[in-house]
């Protein structure tokens, strides 16, 4: 019965994560992008304090915490999610999770810098090989003088980069935190400054309030946000962290497969050619705890 749980909850989140994009395409129709932002967050931080009250997690409010939650506002909600929005205007669900997977290269790199962890040459070739992957979709799309496409493929990388370096911060700084607690406070006054950010720059008498845009809101802040990230939390406990560190491999591809069964996205041979590179990075990446992780396995036969 645990092995289903673990393995139902792994499908799981790859299954949610890879439909994300597309429910941020559908909140778009009905909002603008700030605006379908705050509102996942700010929706997300009330079932997270639900959860937190429910199972009696403490928030940790010393200095330290309070600094990582102030890192974590705008660092991980902020300033890369309403840039993530703003990109999927114009750039199509699928190519999005694309370009964001290139996040575990930005942790890889900031970890050299912040954290002086080793580079490993399966990690080196990886991260050079999803970046060309990522230079060859900017060549495309500059090549077609789809400027605005450009500058959403530009912002959802620097997304990537933004997160992927919040991300190495809460691993040096937040050992002690409750991870789901933990999220509280950055999602709420994340949201908070995105839906004023919404006031002030956003026309908000174009939004209709229909079923499909609130039902991608709700979805996106509890299944999206929430449900998610606790099965995350829950599975680093029951599962070997390389296995678990491949659902960024995975839930790119079901992105584009969503993308194409429910909105019909298609992209050119350049662009699927450029995003197989950056797949083949992420995994490459991998490749030497993967193997470490099958060797380990043999040796215990």
């Amino acid at each position: 019965m645990e092995k289903f749980k673990i393995s139902a909850g792994y499908v799981l989140i790859c299954i949610i994560w890879g439909s994300t994009w597309l429910g941020i395409k559908f909140s778009l129709e009905d909002f603008p992008p700030l605006f379908a932002a705050a509102w996942r967050f700010l929706l997300a931080s009330v079932f997270v304090l639900a959860f937190v009250k429910t199972l009696g997690i403490p928030f940790s409010l010393d200095k330290n915490s309070l600094k990582v939650y102030a890192v974590l506002t705008f660092f991980s909600f902020a300033v890369p999610f309403p840039l993530v929005y703003w990109a999927e205007q114009t750039v199509a669900s699928g190519l999005g999770a694309i370009l964001f997977a290139t996040f575990p290269f930005w942790v890889i790199i900031f970890n050299r810098i912040s954290l002086k962890e080793p580079i490993g040459i399966f990690k080196l070739i990886g991260t050079v090989i999803g970046f060309i992957g990522i230079i060859l979709i900017f060549a495309h799309d500059l090549s077609t003088n789809d400027f605005s496409a450009t500058l959403g493929i530009l912002a959802i990388v620097t997304a990537a980069a933004i997160q992927g370096w919040s991300s190495v911060y809460v691993k040096k700084h937040a050992k002690n935190i409750n991870p789901l607690s933990m999220n509280f406070f950055p999602l709420l006054f994340g949201g908070s400054i995105i839906l004023a950010a919404s006031f002030l720059f956003e026309d908000l008498t174009s939004i209709k309030f229909t079923v499909t845009g609130i039902g991608a809101v709700v979805y996106l802040a509890l299944f999206g946000t929430v449900i998610t990230f606790t099965i995350y939390y829950w599975l680093m406990k029951k599962i070997d962290i390389v296995l678990l560190s491949l659902s960024t491999f995975i839930t790119p591809i079901l992105a584009v497969f969503f993308g194409w069964l429910v909105l019909d996205e298609t992209f050119s041979a350049n662009i699927y050619f450029a995003s197989v590179l950056v797949l083949a990075g992420i995994l490459l990446s991998n490749f030497r705890p993967i193997l470490s992780r099958i060797k380990n396995r043999k040796g215990t036969v």
